[in-house]
């Protein structure tokens, strides 16, 4: 796999330190340009269509604002990424918790029982404006949790930003049993096929 150029800039359409790190780790330069947009689920929508849906409206929404700042000049940077993480069990996603009893609710859902994360990757080639998506999926099942384990983890900070109130990078990784697929997706960006999307557009 070739990566991009030197003078090929990335634009993270997120502020994610984690996905702005999986980045870096493999040589690339990454700018990160966080968008808002509405992440409301729409009626019926399942986990995996919602985060590709988002990860292409993130991309999107960049490169507009990457347009309007450059006033027709040329957009600084080639590529934007816009990737979108849900926790999914049965066929519900799992978004941050609302607050300590929220996420120690979520912990527990998970607990002994397989669940799916997915990502939803968007690479937009900024010459053309033309985008290329995809979905990465892993299985994680959970071990047993108790209260007073849920409990100790909620009051280390790390659940509060979290989907599913856990970051496998982290403390979280204790309650891990097993993993199928990749780890970095769980993460927050599946770099293998990130990376295969960037080598298509560029």
């Amino acid at each position: 796999m070739n990566l991009p150029h030197s003078e090929s800039q990335i634009i993270l359409a997120s502020q994610s330190p984690q996905r702005k790190l999986l980045l870096e780790q493999v040589g690339l330069a990454v700018t990160c340009r966080p968008v808002h947009i509405d992440e409301t689920p729409l009626t019926s929508e399942l986990p995996h269509d919602l985060v590709v849906r988002l990860a292409l409206s993130k991309a999107r929404r960049c490169f507009e604002l990457q347009k309007a700042v450059s006033e027709g000049q040329q957009i600084s940077g080639s590529i934007i990424i816009g990737a979108d993480t849900t926790i999914n069990l049965d066929n519900s996603s799992l978004g941050k918790p609302a607050g300590e009893s929220d996420a120690i609710d979520m912990l527990h859902r998970l607990a002994e029982r397989e669940h799916l994360v997915h990502t939803g990757i968007c690479v937009l080639d900024v010459s053309s404006g033309e985008a290329e998506t995809q979905i990465v999926t892993t299985v994680v099942r959970f071990g047993s949790i108790s209260v007073a384990q849920a409990k100790r983890y909620w009051d280390s900070g790390e659940p509060v930003d979290k989907a599913g109130a856990y970051g496998i990078q982290g403390i979280g990784a204790q309650f891990v049993a097993h993993l199928s697929g990749s780890y970095s997706n769980v993460v927050g960006l599946p770099l293998y096929e990130t990376l295969q999307l960037v080598e298509k557009v560029t």
